[in-house]
């Protein structure tokens, strides 16, 4: 009893101290915010079932007065003051990542196929202007963070078919996702990109 009470102990006080996330199979930096903020990030990806072990490298997540929630390759920003509506945040986050698989694992055919069965006008930006939905990676994104956490509670969660995430029923998105993923192929993830979160009514 002893031991494992002690076991215990030293693993609290490990991940107190630790700067990087091992969470849902993922390598993830968290940067910035309050504990409690950085809490939030954590079991947002936790919530997911998506196995974040697929992404290469470790993607750095950090927190901070950045307005509306993006996406860089690489890199999350996500702003402090959404993180502080707790649960809600979690489809943002999980969106944000949903990018980062994006620009890790989807090659230009993939995401034409995407783009196919999403429907949208530009995968990602090459096209200004247009609307949020009318952008394949934005609809990409928030699919996959609905699929992998089909919640009442996620601010993805389609009201409508003609939402982001309710072009395609989640277990048809997770089978095609799962036909599509191969190795990972970081010579074909679009660099130069940045993605941005669909704006959700921040809860206080």
């Amino acid at each position: 009893m002893r031991r494992a009470l002690l076991i215990l102990l030293v693993t609290a006080c490990l991940g107190a101290l630790a700067p990087s996330a091992l969470a849902a199979g993922g390598r993830f930096d968290v940067i910035g915010g309050s504990p409690a903020q950085q809490a939030t990030v954590r079991a947002a990806i936790n919530a997911s079932s998506f196995d974040w072990s697929v992404l290469p490298r470790t993607v750095t997540i950090h927190i901070g007065a950045v307005g509306d929630s993006y996406s860089t390759y690489g890199d999350v920003f996500i702003d402090a003051s959404l993180l502080n509506s707790g649960r809600w945040a979690w489809g943002v986050v999980q969106h944000e990542l949903g990018h980062q698989v994006d620009f890790f694992l989807l090659d230009d055919v993939k995401r034409a196929t995407m783009l196919s069965l999403l429907g949208g006008k530009d995968w990602c930006y090459s096209v200004q202007g247009l609307k949020h939905s009318d952008y394949g990676c934005e609809r990409f994104a928030s699919e996959l963070a609905w699929a992998y956490w089909p919640s009442a509670d996620n601010s993805m969660r389609p009201t409508n078919p003609g939402d982001e995430a309710g072009f395609m029923p989640p277990a048809q998105f997770r089978a095609t996702l799962a036909s599509l993923l191969g190795e990972p192929s970081l010579a074909s993830a679009p660099t130069g990109a940045k993605a941005f979160a669909p704006k959700t009514a921040k809860r206080r």
